[in-house]
């Protein structure tokens, strides 16, 4: 399995890394035959959550895998944002993977800049992480959010974090395009590392697996971590990391005009439909549409199942005033338009870009019907 470098850490992951939530669901002797094929294929990278079913993650990763702990980095991640409480949920942690350190020790789910503020003060998370990396209990610090990625760009900017853990896959780029764009870019300026999650964006991708990794593993990031529950699908992803082939240009153009995700609704922000004579700035405004529910709900209807999860995971990253506050800020909003036609050919995707701004002003304007 192809390994890469871990930004500046001097440590190499493995492309495709273990990620511990989904062992939630399974019992202790499945979640070791998991672990130790995974350790057996080549992978290194096996990583977890002090939240993860209160510890259990992490009992489960330590009773599998503890035996083999100098042929991996494992990475685990606290919710705390004091240092107090910071200090408590690595020996915690700790205690449950059975271990006397961590490779990497990540400040997990920031969503806010408060919560940025309260890490980073006197008293705050990254105190206590930069005292246990003196003592020898973590060797680096991350930090991880869903979603819009201001909350990260603006930690690199202020904290030599050395690895930052976020949402990237073939659907959410046109839904976050700043992690793509600004993000990535930034944290290989700053040598930090880039752990990509989330590659069949929560499942949402699930039919089309094998591209959504593919896409994943051509990121210029060192790995993707994915939640593996089943011998199926541990297997599978381990042989999209063993016959990964880069994708050419024209290959990844291919995927977003043709992934049935994507489809003629999914805006992919690439700004030929700017012609607008009201002034109406369409790109932004689908953008905003991105970032309030991954432009998920667009009134096609489908099967039950497919309804039901998109409609569990369209709020899942919570930016939903953010959207909208975005949107409160644009003078010549969706309302302002005429329905001229004039951007309509232009969109490659077929976009019905009338229709999608009626749609845009229901979720974010206010719009009482659509």
């Amino acid at each position: 399995m192809e390994r890469r470098d871990f930004g500046s850490t001097g440590m190499r992951t493995s492309i495709l890394g273990f990620g511990g939530f989904h062992l939630l669901e399974i019992p202790v002797a499945e979640a070791s035959y998991l672990l130790n094929r995974y350790l057996d294929a080549g992978g290194n990278y096996i990583e977890t959550a002090a939240s993860y079913g209160n510890g259990e993650s992490e009992i489960k990763i330590g009773m599998a895998v503890s035996h083999r702990r100098d042929e991996f980095i494992l990475a685990t991640k606290t919710g705390e944002r004091t240092a107090k409480g910071c200090a408590d949920s690595l020996d915690r942690s700790l205690a449950n993977l059975r271990t006397d350190h961590v490779d990497l020790f990540i400040m997990h789910g920031v969503g806010t800049i408060g919560e940025l503020d309260a890490i980073l003060a006197p008293g705050g998370a990254i105190g206590a992480a930069e005292a246990a990396r003196k003592d020898g209990k973590i060797r680096f610090i991350g930090i991880s959010m869903h979603g819009q990625p201001d909350v990260l760009i603006n930690a690199l900017e202020r904290y030599p974090f050395d690895a930052v853990m976020t949402t990237i896959n073939y659907y959410d780029r046109f839904n976050f395009p700043e992690i793509e764009e600004v993000l990535v870019p930034l944290a290989k300026s700053k040598g930090a590392a880039v752990i990509l999650m989330k590659p069949i964006a929560d499942g949402y991708l699930w039919k089309s697996a094998e591209k959504a990794f593919r896409y994943a593993f051509c990121r210029d990031v060192p790995l993707v971590v994915s939640g593996m529950n089943n011998r199926e699908m541990l297997e599978k992803d381990i042989g999209y990391a063993e016959s990964f082939v880069p994708m050419t240009a024209e290959e990844e153009e291919e995927l977003f005009e043709t992934a049935p995700e994507l489809g003629n609704y999914v805006c992919r922000q690439c700004g030929r439909c700017m012609v607008c004579p009201e002034g109406i700035p369409i790109q932004d405004i689908f953008r905003l549409e991105g970032y309030y529910d991954r432009q998920m709900h667009d009134g096609i209807v489908r099967d039950a199942a497919d309804y039901a999860l998109r409609q569990r995971l369209r709020f899942w990253f919570g930016n939903r005033e953010m959207a909208k506050q975005g949107y409160e800020m644009i003078v010549n909003n969706a309302d302002r338009c005429t329905g001229c036609g004039k951007c309509m050919p232009l969109c490659p995707y077929g976009i019905d870009i009338i229709y999608k701004l009626d749609v845009a002003s229901y979720k974010l304007g206010g719009r009482k019907i659509l």
